[in-house]
């Protein structure tokens, strides 16, 4: 197989040049994202975080060695913090590569 596209990865109007990353808004609704203007960081980055797991999971993986990176919801628990409770929901991101040093570097994906 190949590896992932931008668009299997961050929806079908992703694009890139030497310096930026684009990622369309539009792509994101299907996580559950209303675009707006006003978007938070972190609403983007779950969006992005959901989106990515849908193509970037286990069972793809079985099927594409080309896939290095997975991305699997965990379990729910509830956390206190400053006096209120709230729902953690976790997700794991596993990088794998070939076994010839313990860093991680983005180029080796």
């Amino acid at each position: 197989m190949a590896e992932p596209t931008l668009q299997q990865i961050f929806g079908e109007h992703a694009t890139q040049t030497a310096t930026t990353l684009t990622i369309a808004k539009s792509d994101l609704a299907i996580t559950g994202l209303t675009a707006s203007a006003t978007n938070t960081a972190e609403s983007l980055m779950s969006a992005i975080i959901l989106l990515a797991s849908k193509y970037l999971n286990e069972e793809n993986q079985q099927t594409n060695a080309d896939i290095q990176i997975t991305i699997a919801p965990g379990f729910d628990t509830l956390v206190n913090r400053n006096n209120q409770t709230y729902r953690q929901r976790s997700y794991t991101v596993e990088f794998q590569k070939v076994d010839t040093t313990s860093t991680i570097d983005p180029n080796d994906y």
